[in-house]
């Protein structure tokens, strides 16, 4: 039986408290100060600790900082102060919910009812660990460049909470997949999931999309419609692009997210739901509120974690790394075994990439169409990858030294068309030390130089005997 720590110095609010929720199926122990919680955690550990904000002796949100294991135990906030930045202090605080009195009694039902049972959580947080611990993975999202380990770190301390997310960055950078993942993540996992594009909705359906309609309400609603908010209770709402929303919206999406009710166009009658809020948006937030697309009290309530997600192009080899993560998806499905060339693997870096993930995935998956075994730079509708200034490459501060002498090699061989000759000379290597760095950078891959490249090395390699490659070579 999971058991709640009830922390109130109104003995009327803690009675009927206490009743309700031991009704509900959970065992109870009552505090009326901050002092007699204390003692109370330290001799146990409650799956909730429902606290009042105001208690005799201090503010109840200091009992976050009192819990052996944040991992185990949700904390929810009780106040009469109802306001946005109440509620914004208390979930930065480390709070995973809020009440607003007088409580609502279907809002803490579905509270407890979130409740796991503690083996489930247990291999629940098990579950996040393993992620983190795998190379490069985290729910549906690939990258091991240190951006994307800042952002596992983002999504490991807010999924497990109820916390609102603003997930920030340009399109194609991969909000939903962050979103899925921040689902999959939580105690809301076995709850549904539901996306809404609010940009691409007809601004007069986004209300009916978002909070439904009864019979007769419009023109056309020949039924009843359960919106999204009734759709996904007790699961997580992703609303992307929410700065397109219209303003009389953001007041109606702002009351539900304060308030847990909604009504459906077309009635009076208020619906209570438990739902779980990420929004994104490729916009500066900041500058969509001075222009006034977007409210302020809004942009507040769903500030309470944002998260940036960076550009490819500032992911370094994850460029890489996610190239070949879809090129194997597609040989798998396929059954076929095509691999990229170093040119164009050369190429991938040397793109600036403005369409991010979503470009990648596309430019591999027409190559792979395009391409025979062996993709290569030309591999793409009109040569896309080939129109970008391949003669400059960027590397971030803190790549290892292999990585960064294999990238300027493999571009320098582009830039010079694949003559190895012209790449040596410009890189300041011998020919022999050439084809040895490309031996180690493409081992265990077939036709790594052809009959004329072997000519070409054979009629060099000798010139070049008296050339130290250990002086010259790259490091």
């Amino acid at each position: 039986m999971s058991n709640v720590l009830l922390v109130d110095d109104d003995p009327e609010s803690l009675g009927w408290l206490t009743e309700f929720i031991k009704g509900e199926g959970y065992s109870v122990a009552t505090a009326d100060s901050l002092r007699a919680a204390r003692i109370h955690l330290t001799r146990s550990t409650p799956d909730v600790v429902l606290t009042d904000l105001m208690l005799p002796d201090g503010l109840g949100i200091e009992l976050v900082g009192e819990l052996e294991s944040r991992d185990t135990t949700e904390v929810v906030l009780i106040t009469g102060h109802a306001s946005v930045e109440t509620a914004i202090d208390a979930l930065r605080s480390g709070a995973t919910d809020y009440l607003v009195k007088p409580v609502d009694i279907e809002r803490l039902r579905g509270i407890l009812q979130r409740i796991p049972k503690a083996e489930h959580f247990r291999q629940e947080i098990g579950e996040l660990r393993n992620e983190l611990r795998k190379l490069g993975r985290v729910g549906h999202i690939l990258g091991s460049s240190p951006p994307m380990h800042r952002l596992y770190d983002q999504l490991s301390r807010v999924a497990p909470t109820s916390a609102s997310v603003l997930l920030i960055g340009e399109s194609g950078t991969g909000k939903e997949v962050v979103a899925q993942s921040i689902h999959d993540l939580s105690r809301r996992k076995r709850h549904p999931f539901l996306p809404l594009n609010c940009g691409a909705v007809s601004p007069q359906l986004v209300e009916s999309e978002l909070f439904g309609h009864e019979k007769g309400s419009f023109t056309g609603a020949d039924r009843q419609h359960h919106g999204f908010f009734e759709r996904a209770n007790r699961g997580t709402l992703f609303l992307d692009e929410v700065t397109e929303m219209r303003p009389e919206l953001q007041v109606k999406l702002l009351r539900v997210l304060e308030t847990g009710t909604f009504m459906r166009v077309g009635t009076n009658e208020h619906i209570s739901t438990d739902v779980r809020l990420i929004a994104a948006t490729n916009r500066s937030p900041e500058k969509a509120v001075a222009e006034g697309r977007m409210r302020e009290d809004l942009y507040h309530r769903l500030n309470v974690f944002p998260i940036y997600l960076p550009p490819l192009r500032e992911r370094g080899t994850d460029i890489e790394l996610l190239a070949e993560h879809f090129l194997a998806e597609l040989n798998e499905q396929e059954q076929t075994n095509k691999r990229f060339s170093p040119a164009a693997i050369a190429a991938l870096y040397a793109h600036s990439w403005p369409g991010n993930v979503r470009e990648l995935k596309n430019y591999v998956h027409r190559a792979f169409i395009l391409a025979d075994d062996v993709i290569e730079p030309d591999h793409a509708p009109e040569n896309s990858l080939q129109k970008s200034n391949s003669s400059v490459i960027t590397i971030r501060v803190g790549t290892p030294l292999d990585e960064v002498n294999r990238r300027v090699m493999e571009a320098t061989l582009m830039e010079c068309g694949n003559v190895k000759r012209k790449a040596a000379e410009m890189l300041g290597i011998s020919l022999k030390t050439l084809y040895n760095r490309l031996a180690v950078y493409n081992a265990g891959k077939e036709d790594l130089y052809d009959e004329e490249d072997a000519e070409e090395f054979a009629g060099g390699a000798s010139e070049d005997e008296g050339r130290s490659s250990s002086t010259n070579g790259l490091r």
